[in-house]
């Protein structure tokens, strides 16, 4: 009787097929990655389980040949992706295609073998094809060096060029002819995006971006190859993210409280836990003093940090406290090559270890974990929209139950949902209300700039007057704006038109950096200066500001010799910006320092005893249900950059509306005021947590004709189905981006008791799309953003 095995593929068609287990293979295992065969070509699957009966009407054809001696991915990361998949209404082959490196799914591989044994010669190399033209003495011979490590996996020559990374050598603008478009292009490109493997450059921009690449490389404006200095290598060097903030280790009587508390909660049996501590109150080292009691009892920690320079910071502190446990820093910018290492590294390990990381580190097959820790849980960055959906806090709750793991939530300004299920009882709380050490919470004033009328006049009297005392007494000051560029509109004098993206429908932000006007929702640009499409003309002003501006307008207005640096996502494209802006300031080599949210969170500047927030009044009144949330935490977590050391600390907010309700709870710091009057809003009109939120996005194509006859489609099926699903429908309406890289937009609000219910109703939009090749329908469990 033969030996079927299912396996399911992780590339297109994505289907679980069956095949059969050669007499040469040995013994499968679920979680094994094999190539198989399929049709006139060959793929990579992963083996599920054995199965008894093959399909009725199908020639069952044999494995070709495992990828590993053990199984990479163990039962509980394939329960992962099951899951995932389930949620995702997509099959476990799509799912691992995603959370697999690269270098890990793929099937384009040469097998390297030692050519003598026993007397046989046999290839120094073979690829998968040829291993069907074997015999079958030689096929024995094969798996003999296979178990014994004397035949090895390498990618083919081709990818592992392919993923060589571009990165930026030089800042805009670029000696480049302005005929020579593509490679403007691709400096553009790495510009918006950092770096890229080649691979992402060919599969963004087209086949012939590497070439256009390797130009650049000899032209001195890019360079090819591994990353400059991997970002763990420049964290042990203490040359990066800023200055750490300094942990004393012997815990205040409030922490000594939280750790028993966060240690009860590991002992019976695991689940999350809220730390809910004000910003400067030593939540780092509750973190550090329980992966010590982890480590202690052979468990392993994930430390998650929502962007990579804060998993920098953490990933030190780790290391220096922690100077003999196995410390594995893993994010985003590292390259494909190294991931993929630190991928096949963790599986299969038995000893504890210690991984930082952004929330992709989720997926990494950590043994036993013991905690999983999202720092700054109510970030917005660890929920992932693209390819994926998922949210990491969902991810870790699962990893953390099945673990019997103690998941730690700790934030200043928790979720709005995560405190609610505090409150209820449904997860244990631990409370830090004092800062450590010698530093006091700051003191917060509301800035009223309702009379600035002036188009150059960005902040109050009084708020330039503080800045420049700040800067006299030798302290330093933050200033925030959560608006990159230089100008978010560009007006012409003559015709009273201000540039707009065609393909978005928006206003052009101008870059004067870059000498770019620049769509920051589809990334489109041209030139500066230009033409008006309307008139004619070349007289443009810019109107409004961004932190380019405001950069540009305190080195005029400060004393001479002020040093102003700005930290935003233009001034830190190329990988080491980031870490010479923030080393410069935390040493002091500048006075000020300009930025967007990324100043917001997790830095740790003694000498700062001011902050700014240039315009407070911006993202309040979005429509959307957690406008008002999403900037409470933001300002509240800014404001905590001010008086960290031992010198007291200020805060001005400018607001053009000091009669907001908002402004009564950000000026005391009074998050359960803040809590009390969001949920009774959210009770009100029917939100999480008081209802199962979902959004489903509906778009075609501007030129698209048929695209309101689907719209009418979709809405009549809705209408029809939800009644006896228990759904509350709002829409299809035109989403607030309506018009987005050319296609038109439509949001659907879908409200239920039940999760399996709202994916039933997608389910049945989805089947019924008249055009999928035109039409795109897409579903958002639990949406962070409804624009």
């Amino acid at each position: 009787m033969a030996d079927l095995w299912q396996v399911t593929l992780v590339s297109p068609p994505y289907s679980v097929l069956t095949y059969e287990r050669p007499p040469h293979f040995p013994e499968l295992e679920p979680g094994l990655r094999v190539i198989v065969p399929l049709g006139r070509s060959h793929r990579m699957g992963v083996v599920v389980g054995p199965v008894e009966e093959p399909p009725e009407g199908v020639s069952i054809k044999p494995l070709i040949w495992p990828l590993e001696v053990r199984p990479l991915l163990s039962s509980e990361y394939l329960d992962m992706a099951s899951n995932l998949a389930a949620r995702q209404m997509a099959t476990v082959g799509r799912i691992l295609e995603i959370l697999l490196p690269r270098g890990l799914r793929t099937a384009a591989v040469t097998f390297r073998v030692d050519r003598h044994v026993a007397g046989r010669k046999l290839p120094g190399s073979v690829r998968p094809s040829a291993l069907a033209g074997f015999s079958r003495e030689d096929l024995e011979a094969l798996m003999d060096l296979w178990l014994g490590g004397r035949m090895r996996v390498r990618v083919n020559a081709r990818r592992e060029a392919e993923e060589r990374f571009a990165a930026l050598a030089a800042d805009p603008p670029w000696a480049v002819r302005p005929a020579a478009k593509r490679q403007l292009r691709v400096l553009e490109h790495l510009l918006d995006n950092g770096p890229q493997s080649l691979f992402s450059l060919k599969y963004a921009l087209g086949d012939w971006a590497p070439e256009v690449a390797a130009r650049l490389e000899g032209a001195g404006l890019l360079t090819l190859g591994e990353l400059k200095a991997d970002m763990a290598d420049q964290v042990d060097r203490g040359g990066a993210c800023g200055v750490a903030e300094p942990l004393d280790c012997t815990p205040t009587p409030e922490q000594r409280t939280a750790l028993e508390e966060m240690a009860a909660t590991l002992d019976q049996g695991g689940g999350a836990h809220l730390v809910h501590g004000v910003t400067g109150s030593g939540k780092t080292l509750l973190y550090l003093e329980m992966a010590r009691i982890c480590l202690e009892r052979g468990r392993s920690v994930l430390l998650l940090a929502p962007e990579v320079a804060l998993a920098c910071n953490l990933y030190r502190n780790v290391a220096q406290r922690f100077p003999r446990a196995e410390v594995v820093l893993y994010h985003g910018y590292q390259s494909p090559t190294k991931r993929a290492a630190t991928f096949a590294g963790l599986a299969g390990k038995t000893d504890p270890v210690i991984v930082v990381g952004t929330r992709s580190s989720l997926f990494l097959p950590v043994p036993d974990l013991g905690m999983i820790v999202l720092d700054e849980e109510h970030d917005e960055s660890f929920k992932q929209e693209e390819r994926l959906a998922y949210h990491a806090k969902e991810v870790a709750w699962f990893r953390a139950e099945r673990n019997n793991a103690l998941l730690v939530l700790g934030s200043a300004t928790p979720d709005v949902k995560t405190f609610f299920a505090a409150s209820s009882g449904l997860i244990p709380v631990s409370k830090l209300t004092e800062r450590v050490g010698e530093s006091l919470l700051p003191e917060v004033s509301l800035v009223d700039i309702s009379p600035l009328t002036g188009p150059e006049q960005f902040f109050a009297p009084e708020t330039l007057e503080a800045i420049n005392a700040t800067v006299a007494a030798g302290e330093q000051v933050i200033v925030m704006l959560n608006r990159r560029g230089y100008a978010p509109l560009m007006y012409c004098l003559d015709c009273g038109e201000t540039v707009r993206c065609p393909e978005c429908e928006v206003g052009m932000t101008y870059h004067k950096g870059r000498e770019r006007v620049i769509c920051h929702y589809c990334g489109l640009s041209h030139a500066y200066p230009m033409l008006c499409a309307k008139c004619g003309s070349g007289n443009f002003i810019p109107m409004g500001e961004g932190t380019e501006r405001l950069e540009e307008h305190l080195e005029e207005a400060l004393p001479e010799g002020t040093r102003v640096l700005r930290l935003d996502r233009d001034a830190t494209r190329r990988q080491e910006r980031m870490e010479e802006i923030l080393t410069a300031f935390s040493r002091g080599e500048a006075q000020v320092l300009v930025g967007t949210q990324m100043i917001s969170k997790g830095h740790h500047f003694p000498n700062v005893t001011l902050v700014v927030v240039a315009d407070g009044d911006l993202g309040l009144n979005l429509p959307d249900y957690r406008s008002g949330e999403r900037t409470f935490q933001l300002l509240l977590q800014v404001a905590g950059r001010a008086g960290r050391g031992d010198k007291p600390g200020r805060v001005l907010i400018q607001t053009r509306n000091p009669g907001h309700p908002i402004w009564n709870e950000v000026l005391s710091g009074d998050y359960a005021g803040f809590y009390e009057r969001e949920i009774g809003r959210r009770k009100l009109f029917g939100y999480p947590p008081f209802t199962r939120l979902a959004l489903v996005r509906i778009s075609y194509p501007v030129k698209y004709q048929d695209g309101p006859a689907a719209i009418s489609l979709f809405t009549r099926i809705l209408r029809e189905r939800s009644g006896e699903l228990g759904i509350s429908v709002l829409g299809p309406a035109p989403a607030p981006m309506g018009l987005l890289r050319g296609r038109r937009r439509f949001n659907c609000l879908l409200k239920g008791d039940d999760w399996s219910r709202l994916r039933t109703l997608y389910a049945h939009l989805a089947g019924a799309n008249p055009a999928p090749r035109q039409v795109t329908v897409s579903l958002d469990l639990d949406p962070l953003t409804t624009l």
